[in-house]
């Protein structure tokens, strides 16, 4: 079986091996004729599944996105021809968590919040947004929810319109998908008039989709009103609008969620996916494939406290280390040189916390213990 898969999704070649022989590409530039023999193809968010890459395949029986969102794919193309089709729907949320949370912490340092007294406005309450909102709900921080699906389809959802939220909340966080049509679409939701609707003040997040924010709208409105932004995804990548870089705090390359454990995630689902395809049973698992932490273990004390949750995080990743690299690299190398090359991040659960009490908390943040 011949196996095509984006380069930069981690352990492919160890999970799939055992299935086929597995040929790597480049997911940006991958072309027709590339593919034109795979019978399966692997891939990430860069690259569009389309009628124009397969015109000239005639072979393939299974597509695969190491990704959470799915608008890259043509899935109703795919299905015409009889092609299998998966997704890994919430492979990187806690990778996306902890970058978030490195973010809110960052701010609140620069700045000198108090978080407790915060209000953080969550914006698409999916895999990520609720693990979110767990976390916060530990940390102390006051949550608004915004997601129209989810306020549609369940009674009990506690639901804040993304316009009365835009007033309440100290922080924004994006974790929507992109939606182009229908009753709640995404793309520019962020636009000129939801930013003048923003308290003064209110910081921004996006680690969702680029466009959910208005780019050029965001910039008019920063040149004129500074205010906290992070922005780890942006509209029109790879060619991001880089005068927007002097009035953020934190830019990133849409890294988020690329932990070792996120991306490899991905792989995994996408390989149990193919076996239950084939008929296989799998015989690679994640943990057994995975890198020793270079961290493996932490003693914390009985006197450990949400005050000091923030250095042992800040241990295994501080955003604002991939924030410098963007800002030295990102002329000279690009954007997306930033995303291939991106250093090893280690996740929450790859420590192992020890002591006589280990805080409930801890855990429904990412940690485990003994």
């Amino acid at each position: 079986m011949k196996i095509y898969a984006d380069e930069n999704m981690p352990l492919v070649a160890e999970f799939f091996e055992q299935l086929g022989q597995v040929k790597l590409f480049n997911g940006r530039t991958v072309s027709a004729t590339d593919v034109a023999d795979a019978e399966v193809l692997l891939v990430r968010s860069v690259t569009q599944v389309n009628q124009a890459l397969l015109a000239q395949n005639t072979a393939l029986r299974y597509v695969g996105t190491a990704t959470i969102g799915t608008e890259h794919i043509d899935q109703g193309y795919l299905a015409g021809r009889n092609i299998s089709f998966s997704s890994a729907p919430g492979c990187n949320a806690q990778s996306v968590v902890e970058y978030v949370l490195s973010a809110i912490w960052a701010l609140a340092e620069k700045y000198q919040w108090q978080l407790s007294g915060k209000t953080l406005g969550i914006v698409g309450v999916g895999h990520i947004g609720q693990r979110l909102a767990e976390a916060a709900a530990a940390l102390g921080i006051k949550l608004l929810l915004c997601d129209p699906p989810r306020a549609a389809a369940e009674p009990d959802f506690t639901h804040t319109p993304f316009r009365a939220l835009c007033t309440q909340a100290d922080i924004i966080s994006f974790h929507t998908p992109m939606v182009l049509t229908g009753p709640a679409p995404s793309w520019h939701l962020l636009d000129a008039e939801a930013l003048a609707l923003l308290k003064p003040g209110c910081a921004l997040i996006n680690a969702s989709r680029g466009a959910v924010i208005d780019n050029e709208a965001l910039l008019q409105a920063l040149t004129h009103r500074p205010r906290p932004v992070v922005l780890d995804v942006w509209e029109h990548e790879p060619e991001i609008l880089q005068a927007l870089l002097p009035y953020l705090d934190i830019a990133t390359a849409h890294i988020a969620g690329h932990s070792i454990e996120g991306k490899a995630r991905g792989t995994e689902m996408l390989y149990q996916q193919l076996c239950t395809l084939l008929n296989q049973q799998p015989l690679r698992q994640l943990a057994d494939l995975l890198a020793r932490p270079a961290v493996e273990k932490v003693q914390i004390s009985d006197n450990f406290g949400l005050p000091d949750v923030q250095n042992l995080a800040r241990m295994l990743y501080d955003v604002r280390r991939d924030d410098a690299l963007f800002r030295f690299h990102i002329q000279r190398e690009g954007f997306d040189w930033l995303r291939k090359s991106y250093p090893p991040r280690r996740e929450f659960s790859s420590v192992q916390l020890l002591g006589g009490k280990v805080p409930d908390w801890m855990t429904q943040l990412g940690f485990t213990s003994q």
